[in-house]
């Protein structure tokens, strides 16, 4: 099995199209053709994850915050720490593989980790996506219709929530008139054509349309055929913005507070005061995920969980909402345990390669004791 196997499976669940605009995901170093041995998964990638890597023969890792984010420069290994790192995993053959906010917006990502390490029950996004989606519209004749339809399927096109395959289909009587120069497939050029036709309908993503028309082209009969292409506002339900769900009975807020804490093994909790009623309905976002705040009143969340919460946010939640700065770090780590279950599923009667978590602490953020 080669990473590019690896990476279309990530890629699958995790479609690069749905990072942030401004983010860096996807492959960072390496090759696709490379034979996979064993997997190493960490949140960043330094010198003691690479060392621990090497120790236990991995070839691929898995980092969720990219190495290579901005362009560089330069490499100077001699000064340079990170051009230092990069240059022995160069010499050591390893391939470097980045999913960062597109696994933060994905359906059982960052955020969903989140909500289930705190046991929340009915989890959602608190925020969907919207505006990246398309309707596709096709006409085709009846005896082709089957072929194109699973062609586009297997494309990506037709998948809305848990459900693939999803279209609308009507019949029609479709016209047209070839030119001289014309070939056409169904009658006669330079004359007048009625053909039985089926219209298709179906959802695609922003980053399948590309593929997904390619797919239609190449299935499609016709040599020149007629499609629409709409640009849908609606809400995507596969990708959002952080999670919402319930706790299985309510509690009040220190009680909520010592839990997170010993859910997320967090070594201090920033907060400022809810309500003073009892927590139930929790809003969570892996990561710095307070620009959120907002959503997560307005969808009647008891308390709120994130990190990097700036002083005057915290003003604006305080008596409105139990905010909770549980760390980064702490917040995100979590996520790898379903990244680690996915890759086991996939190499599960394949092939004798291991996924390992990173042992130790990447997280640079230190408590006093006093």
């Amino acid at each position: 099995m080669t990473a590019g196997d690896l990476i279309k499976y990530l890629e699958d669940w995790a479609p690069p199209g749905a990072a942030w605009e401004r983010d860096n995901v996807g492959l960072q170093i390496g090759s696709r053709r490379q034979k996979l041995k064993n997997i190493m998964l960490c949140l960043e990638l330094d010198d003691d994850v690479l060392k621990e890597a090497l120790q236990k023969k991995c070839n691929f890792i898995f980092t969720h915050h990219p190495l290579i984010f901005t362009p560089l420069k330069r490499l100077d290994t001699e000064k340079d720490p990170n051009a230092i790192l990069i240059e022995k995993i160069i010499k050591n053959n390893i391939t470097i593989y980045s999913a960062h906010t597109n696994l933060d917006f994905t359906k059982d990502g960052v955020s969903f980790e989140l909500a289930k390490a705190l046991k929340l029950k009915k989890i959602s996004f608190l925020k969907n996506e919207e505006s990246n989606q398309f309707k596709v519209v096709v006409f085709v004749p009846h005896e082709s219709l089957d072929k194109l339809a699973k062609s586009v399927f297997n494309a990506g096109g037709g998948i809305i929530g848990e459900y693939e395959n999803c279209s609308f289909r009507s019949s029609g009587e479709g016209t047209f008139k070839g030119s001289e120069k014309s070939s056409p497939s169904v009658g006669k050029k330079e004359r007048f054509e009625k053909v039985n036709e089926v219209r298709l309908e179906f959802i695609v993503d922003l980053w399948k349309l590309d593929k997904v028309i390619d797919a239609l082209i190449e299935a499609h009969p016709y040599e020149e055929p007629a499609y629409d292409i709409y640009p849908l506002k609606n809400k995507n339900v596969n990708y959002g913005s952080g999670a919402i769900g319930l706790l299985e009975k309510e509690i009040d807020e220190k009680e909520f507070l010592r839990y997170v804490g010993k859910s997320l093994k967090a070594k201090g909790l920033k907060y400022c005061e809810g309500k003073g009623s009892p927590i139930r309905k929790v809003a969570v976002c892996g990561g710095a995920g307070s620009d959120l705040l907002v959503e997560a009143i307005s969808n009647g969340a008891d308390a709120f969980v994130t990190s990097d919460v700036k002083y005057h946010t915290y003003h604006y939640a305080q008596r409105k909402i139990l905010l909770i700065d549980a760390g980064h770090y702490e917040t995100e780590i979590i996520s790898l345990n379903m990244v680690k279950q996915k890759l086991n599923n996939f190499f599960s009667n394949k092939e004798k390669i291991k996924v390992f978590k990173y042992s130790g602490i990447t997280n640079p953020v230190k408590f006093l004791k006093q």
